[in-house]
């Protein structure tokens, strides 16, 4: 499947480039239309016989595939260093969500229950329906733990798959097809198709095979996708972009706050979209946290993705390096600090903070999905939520505080899917995933995601 793939030219051919060394990794030829169009037909025609393979079989393969990915941990998170200048670790990591993904939802087929509801005349029942063929747009900042947050639970629930990675990193997407059909998938129930989103993308939403389209990625292309689909009514699940507030109280711990700070942001060198870029600190704390934040952005790792202890890599591309830089290096930005970075090849960018002169600045109102923080004062709680809320975005966040009922308003008060309090953590395989306003529609992971792949259908007995 990989030397296939990689040969298949219909659609042109992508040179995959390792962002730490500028070197060319492979050469993935891209899916034309036809080439598309015949995945997709394949993944229809399969359906029938996957939807009919009974929950227990079907949550051993699942655990099969698993226990695949995990046999080859360490040759997928390789993989992903080369193919995306992931650091190491984060990459075992990576490789490690996929693995217990599959394995969270192998348990899922054999409770897709669904309800007896007391009726006059009879009874009455509900089932959860897959719903067909879905295809996965997967984008390039975390190309396996996304890939696999789609196709768990869609095959769990008995849809088939057509996944396309994003065409900056193919690699791993390739070889977790390959391990699929390893595991005993049959052919077209789990296919992975390199193209552009212009080609295979625009084809999962126009093809009226496909009956669901997640898309990960940037807001404007998740409102094409979201207009293209209303054409045929078609099922969506959207994540995309985020501007995640990290609020700092006085009361908390300071030095943690501080300390912890810049890998709320700067893991995947920024390239994330529950990245904590915009930091708010309580006004009476606001120069002691600025004291304590700069040696600890000074002393993040960034370096060879490869080396155990690096704890950033490079940027995804020189492009995405242009984009960054256009935040910092104009006129007017108060460039308060940045980190280190290496010389020679590759795509690096600083840590970098920033100081803007209101909330209205560029910097801080837009997703810059890179390695630079931005850090504005509040005055009081009513404040800090004002501030954190006034985004088109709505994702994650941070919340740093001693006092529980603070806690529990400014929680309940900052309109975001995904808060942590006195910690960075956003995702989990067992709880819920997605954002409000315009991070996106629908949430993956935890057991809400099944309800997004399936239909539910009543129907009523009479007892008569």
């Amino acid at each position: 499947m990989l030397s296939s793939l990689l040969q298949q030219t219909g659609g042109g051919e992508f040179h995959v480039i390792n962002p730490a060394t500028e070197a060319i990794e492979a050469s993935v030829g891209l899916a034309s239309v036809a080439e598309a169009d015949a995945a997709i037909d394949r993944a229809a025609s399969a359906w029938p016989a996957w939807r009919a393979v009974s929950p227990a079989d079907r949550g051993r393969l699942l655990r099969r595939f698993a226990d695949l990915v995990d046999a080859h941990l360490e040759e997928l998170a390789q993989l992903e260093v080369r193919n995306s200048g992931h650091t190491i670790s984060n990459a075992r990591w990576e490789a490690g969500n996929v693995r217990d993904v599959l394995n969270y939802y192998s348990a899922a087929p054999e409770r897709l229950i669904g309800k007896q509801i007391p009726v006059a005349g009879g009874i009455d029942v509900t089932f959860a329906e897959p719903l067909g063929v879905v295809g996965i747009i997967v984008p390039w900042n975390f190309p396996m733990p996304i890939a696999g947050w789609g196709f768990g639970p869609a095959l769990a629930a008995g849809n088939t798959v057509v996944l396309k990675p994003a065409e900056l990193t193919p690699l791993t997407a390739i070889r977790l097809g390959e391990l699929a059909l390893e595991a005993g998938f049959d052919e077209g129930v789990f296919t992975v198709i390199p193209g552009k989103g212009s080609v295979v993308g625009q084809r999962f939403v126009e093809h009226p095979a496909v009956r669901k389209v997640c898309f990960t990625g940037s807001t404007s292309v998740g409102q094409q996708i979201m207009r293209g689909a209303a054409d045929q009514v078609k099922r969506i699940t959207l994540e995309l972009g985020g501007k995640s507030a990290n609020i700092v109280f006085a009361d908390s711990d300071i030095e943690k706050a501080a300390a912890t700070a810049p890998y709320g942001v700067f893991d995947n060198a920024g390239q994330d979209c529950c990245a904590r870029s915009r930091i708010l600190v309580e006004a009476g704390v606001y120069d002691k946290f600025l004291s304590l934040l700069e040696p600890a952005v000074q002393g993040v790792k960034v370096r060879n993705p490869a080396e155990d202890d690096a704890e950033m890599g490079p940027l995804i591309s020189a492009k995405q390096r242009e984009v960054v830089s256009s935040y910092v290096e104009g006129d007017g930005v108060d460039v308060a600090f940045r980190g280190d970075v290496p010389g020679g090849s590759g795509f690096w960018y600083p840590p970098t903070v920033v100081l803007p002169t209101s909330t209205q600045d560029r910097v801080w109102r837009e997703e810059v999905f890179g390695p630079v923080v931005s850090v504005l004062p509040f005055t009081d709680e009513a404040d800090a939520i004002a501030k954190a809320n006034d985004s088109e975005y709505g994702l994650s966040g941070s919340i740093w505080t001693r006092d529980l009922g603070r806690a529990l308003r400014v929680s309940r008060g900052v309109e975001a899917g995904n808060l942590s309090v006195n910690s960075h953590s956003s995702v989990r395989y067992s709880t819920p995933f997605g954002g409000f306003k315009q991070s996106g529609i629908g949430r993956e992971l935890g057991p809400d995601a099944l309800a997004a792949f399936t239909e539910t259908k009543n129907v009523f007995y009479s007892q008569d």
